[in-house]
């Protein structure tokens, strides 16, 4: 007889797990949406809106043998899932991966859960942003830095400034990697602005064309047309908040075991944003995780013992592109963690930004 595996989260981590383990035994995966989101894409699709198709993949794709269940999970206990729409979902093994909201829009908006409606409003915001002659873009980390060389790609006249209180910009990185981001910036004509911070926020709303000024805490003026957001990571865990599966650590993520048990369940799994593992929450830490937990999985469906560990890198790993061509990273080889060049980063990421996986996974294309 089967057993039922529910896997709550269509995203990185969980569509993986999902299509792992269809032919293995009876798969439900549980999204609002209607079709997984490449967010490695989003912002492509946001200064060229034709490429869209390479971001959205439909979840009726993914599973041959499973269900997809277009719901959003409200509360989970051990032994199921409740569904907003006041269904159930029997679970013999559960896995979370629900991962984390970011501000559009390098991720949707919450509520544009229809690809529609997506696609609708990555082409309205393209259309404020093309209009735009000069842009603020708020955050330093890897979504901030991509969305200047996305821009820059398409328009690379606008004028693009980038504010961030910290000095550091993209923590971890090893210095040559750093320095190179740095001469490729200036090389695009980014004004990187670090250590400094807006006295106050812009006064119109973020992607909407509006000139405005605003002021930095070390007194320096900046116009700009356009703003967005590029910082500010949520848990997606508000389904754990009653507490009818596990207590939450205080920044509302799963405690999980080495295994990525929940904490006190050996038949509860969690991965990829949603988990307290202390390492970046990033889609290629999300698909590792998947992998030991279909590990783990196919072990226990054959009556075994689980016996796959996670254990976090110390050493952060990244492929930042600018644009298709450029960017910079650092990956492991033999046992080390090595900068690479932009070629490596347009090669591996920058030119698709994964869209050929995900259609390989979805049957799609």
């Amino acid at each position: 007889m089967n057993h039922t595996v529910v896997v709550v989260g269509g995203g990185y981590g969980g569509s993986m797990i999902a299509k792992a383990l269809d032919d293995e035994t009876d798969v439900v995966l549980i999204d609002p949406r209607e079709a997984f989101v490449n967010a490695a894409g989003s912002l492509r699709a946001l200064t060229r809106p034709e490429w869209a198709a390479n971001v959205f993949f439909p979840f009726d794709a993914l599973l041959r043998r499973g269900r997809f269940v277009r719901d959003l999970a409200v509360s989970v206990d051990p032994k199921g899932v409740v569904l907003a729409s006041g269904g159930r979902v029997d679970a013999d093994y559960l896995v979370l991966a629900t991962g984390s909201g970011y501000p559009y829009p390098a991720k949707p908006r919450p509520a544009a859960l229809s690809t529609a409606e997506a696609v609708e409003d990555l082409r309205k915001t393209h259309e404020e942003l093309a209009g735009a002659d000069r842009v603020l873009v708020l955050g330093a980390g890897p979504v901030g830095l991509e969305l200047a060389g996305e821009i820059k790609d398409v328009w690379p006249d606008k004028h693009v400034v980038v504010v961030d209180r910290d000095e550091r910009m993209v923590p971890g990185l090893l210095p040559e990697v750093r320095a190179d981001l740095l001469r490729q910036l200036d090389g695009l004509g980014v004004d990187l602005r670090l250590g400094t911070g807006l006295v106050a926020p812009p006064p119109t709303e973020p992607g909407r064309a509006g000139r405005f000024a605003v002021t930095t805490d070390t007194g320096e003026e900046v116009v700009a047309d356009i703003w967005f957001r590029a910082f500010g990571v949520r848990t997606n865990s508000d389904h754990l908040a009653d507490g009818g599966l596990t207590p939450l650590t205080g920044r509302g993520a799963v405690p999980v075991t080495e295994r990525l048990n929940v904490v006190g369940y050996e038949h509860v799994y969690a991965l990829g944003d949603v988990t307290d593992v202390p390492e970046p929450k990033m889609a290629s830490y999300a698909m590792q995780h998947a992998e030991v937990v279909a590990a783990n999985i196919r072990a226990q469906l054959a009556g075994e013992e689980p016996t796959a560990v996670y254990a976090p890198d110390p050493v952060r790993r990244i492929l930042l592109p600018l644009g298709p061509h450029g960017g910079a990273g650092q990956i492991p080889h033999e046992g080390a963690i090595v900068a690479v060049t932009a070629k490596t980063v347009s090669e591996r990421k920058g030119l698709t930004l994964f869209a050929e996986r995900f259609a390989d996974r979805f049957d799609v294309g």
